[in-house]
């Protein structure tokens, strides 16, 4: 069912293909126990509805029962939905304290939502930049319309990501797919998630609250390297990032 995609798709109809364990454990859960039970329910349902309209039309039942209650049919229809629930939820509870429980973490980024852009840092490293949707006159060959930014969050592959999640302004929402990761980002408090990314690549994500006009256009780009090239680019981002604060600080003092 799911299409295999690190961003979203034309006509995509299911999940991206997952990247962490914990979106394959997603994966699992929605095809092979939602799906089935949803479908098998929707199917009963439109058997009985068909069944009343041959067997209990007027014209074979001039004179109606006047029947108001069967006990059995009413325990039926208590005790079973009630065991599909249970057969649900059992599995549902271990997807959800994978996704909870964080293990030791082996990078930890701080996202920061703003009206309408996302800010990154690496409180580890002293790393901390802002990250913008390219507008799409900008839009290099390759890049997504609406998904591609001015810098993206770097992590290594194999490794423990945790990320928390706090906003500026207004309720926004970090939410990447692949790694079936999605946490509201909420003034004044700080929501934590993690993820292990198990290949190499770009993955996309957005904003996934409604936080205003151009709610839209804040897109979620993490590129998934390799250690090397993650400790490489480490060492590139503090002097990169470490310039821009500068040159910012120096315009900010000019304009005064």
């Amino acid at each position: 069912m799911a299409l295999l995609a690190d961003q979203p798709k034309k006509w995509q109809m299911g999940f991206q293909e997952p990247a962490s364990q914990s979106m394959r454990d997603i994966v699992w859960f929605h095809n092979y126990m939602l799906v089935p039970i949803i479908v098998a329910i929707s199917a009963f349902v439109l058997f009985l509805m068909l069944y009343a309209m041959v067997k209990f039309r007027a014209s074979r039942n001039p004179n109606p029962s006047k029947r108001t209650h069967n006990v059995l049919v009413e325990v039926v229809w208590t005790l079973v939905p009630c065991l599909i629930l249970i057969v649900m939820a059992v599995p549902s509870f271990k997807v959800l304290y994978s996704q909870d429980e964080i293990p030791k973490a082996d990078v930890t980024i701080k996202a920061i939502g703003y009206q309408w852009y996302w800010g990154y840092e690496y409180p580890d490293e002293n790393i901390i930049f802002d990250s913008y949707m390219i507008e799409e006159n900008d839009l290099k060959e390759g890049q997504p319309r609406l998904l591609a930014v001015d810098n993206e969050v770097i992590v290594p592959v194999n490794k423990v990501v945790k990320v928390l999640i706090t906003a500026n302004d207004v309720l926004h929402a970090w939410a990447l797919p692949a790694f079936g990761v999605k946490r509201d980002a909420m003034p004044g408090r700080v929501n934590e998630t993690w993820f292990k990314a198990e290949r190499t690549g770009t993955f996309y994500g957005q904003c996934s609250e409604l936080c205003g006009i151009k709610h839209a256009f804040m897109p979620i780009t993490v590129r998934v390297v390799s250690e090397q090239e993650y400790l490489d680019w480490l060492e590139e981002a503090k002097i990169k990032f470490a310039k821009e604060v500068i040159e910012d600080n120096n315009k900010l003092i000019a304009s005064k």
